[in-house]
């Protein structure tokens, strides 16, 4: 009972200390952008669930088939040390798994928008590799280019360059009113590094009040806890600054964002105890790409 009651207070504290985010309406247009394939559930699936409900088009574009991740690599392909053909067909398992949490969503396939580019190496394209004299070479598939067939450009140099035109490129076939993107103070640097490429863009468009932010990776041991579906999200300790706006979730989109985490199988292999934090009452947003109150 004791339990119950703390839960309890402690959801009332959370949501009574942070502003709620507009409803989502039918004439919205979401853009999700995601460094990885599972990124979209673990962010944004009750989001996505409730803007599908209420009648808003949603879009969803992955940066990386998340091709470089070694664990998952050696337990999809069953060996110790992987090489380049296993994360390669690791990218293909996860670019179907994130095809079945976007059906699960109700994301029409015409607005899924898979970009190719090197898993573990976003951040550096958006730094020293913007427009190198060579473009980027994986160290995980050996490609210096986009390889995986279905991808926006085929070909297209692993360079900042070529990332940013083709993000460019979805913005223009989505035309969004809401953009939700990692925040640049996420701790992976695919996630950051999304982060500026996301602000870069939109500022150059002159569309940067469109941007809402969130955080995957916050610190060490968040989010704290286990499978909780009736607790609250925290603020993560990496955005403590940032102007956060609480979306609560029905029970019915707490339910489909499970449904969709749980399609990604391979990650869930590997790490679905972390996975499932993630599911939670609600889900939080920054208004702007590095916004802090005074």
């Amino acid at each position: 009972m004791l339990a119950i009651l703390v839960t309890s207070l402690l959801t009332t504290v959370t949501r009574a200390a942070l502003p709620a985010m507009a409803p989502i309406t039918t004439s919205d247009s979401l853009l999700i952008v995601a460094p990885h394939p599972d990124d979209e559930s673990l962010c944004c699936a009750g989001l996505i669930h409730e803007a599908r409900k209420a009648g808003a088009n949603v879009a969803i574009v992955w940066i990386t088939d998340g091709d470089a991740f070694h664990w998952d690599a050696m337990v999809v392909n069953h060996v110790l040390v992987p090489d380049r053909v296993a994360y390669q067909r690791l990218a293909q398992i996860r670019e179907d798994e994130a095809r079945e949490a976007a059906r699960i969503l109700d994301v029409a396939p015409a607005s899924t928008y898979f970009l190719g580019y090197p898993d573990r190496g976003v951040g550096r394209l958006m730094a020293d590799y913007y427009a190198p004299p060579t473009p980027w070479r994986s160290h995980y598939t050996g490609a210096r280019s986009v390889i995986y067939p279905g991808s926006l450009e085929l070909g297209a140099p692993y360079d900042g360059e070529s990332l940013t035109r083709d993000f460019g490129e979805v913005l223009d076939r989505v035309r969004p009113t809401l953009v939700f993107a990692p925040s640049a103070q996420d701790m992976h640097p695919d996630h950051h590094g999304a982060g500026l490429l996301v602000t870069r863009v939109l500022t150059m468009r002159g569309e940067l009040g469109e941007l809402r932010s969130w955080i995957v990776h916050g610190g060490p041991g968040w989010p704290r806890g286990g499978y909780e579906p009736r607790s609250p999200q925290t603020v993560a300790p990496t955005g403590s600054g940032l102007r956060w706006e609480v979306f609560n979730l029905g029970e019915d989109a707490v339910a489909a964002k499970l449904d969709a985490i749980s399609a990604h199988r391979s990650q869930l292999e590997v790490m679905g105890h972390v996975m499932r934090r993630y599911v939670r009452s609600t889900e939080l947003f920054a208004t702007g790409p590095e916004l802090r109150d005074n």
